[in-house]
């Protein structure tokens, strides 16, 4: 009876996760650009994409896809961004009917949000909130106070 609970608290322990890190930034035409670093331990890679919104909530509203989308689609992904990394152009066509380019920026921006996953399981709603938090608080504050001071 002990050996089982001991398994058990391990197996919870060695709990695999997918690590995603969300950054959002506005660019020279006011848009927001929104980059997702995610780390898949299971096959050891990571992948950086990015995309483009006009708006705050509607930025959200995408990533929230876009996680959902990488949690779905690890093993596509990893098959066609790692394993047949010679057929890039397909991986790129792959994020591209989900919105998503890849990121070939070399730094990630040090204001981040993060959260982990358990691979190929939903991301819960409840973890949304903080990241979106987080987002807001990173962003820059508004030009026109920026030029007052």
């Amino acid at each position: 009876m002990g050996l089982k609970v001991k398994n058990r608290i391990m197996a919870r322990a060695v709990t695999v996760r997918n690590s995603y890190r969300c950054s959002m930034e506005r660019n020279q035409s006011g848009k927001y650009c929104v980059r997702i670093q995610v780390r898949f331990p299971r096959h050891a890679w990571s992948l950086e994409v990015f995309f483009l919104a006009s708006a705050f909530n509607r930025a959200m509203t995408k990533l929230e896809e876009s996680l959902d989308f990488l949690q779905r689609n690890e093993e596509k992904l990893w098959f066609w961004g790692v394993d047949r990394a010679e057929d890039m152009g397909f991986s790129a066509e792959f994020l591209r009917e989900a919105g998503l380019k890849l990121d070939r920026r070399s730094e990630f921006p040090r204001k981040a949000t993060s959260l982990t996953v358990v691979p190929e399981l939903e991301v819960p709603a409840f973890a949304l909130g903080p990241m979106r938090r987080g987002l807001a608080e990173s962003m820059e504050p508004p030009r026109a106070q920026a030029a007052g001071d």
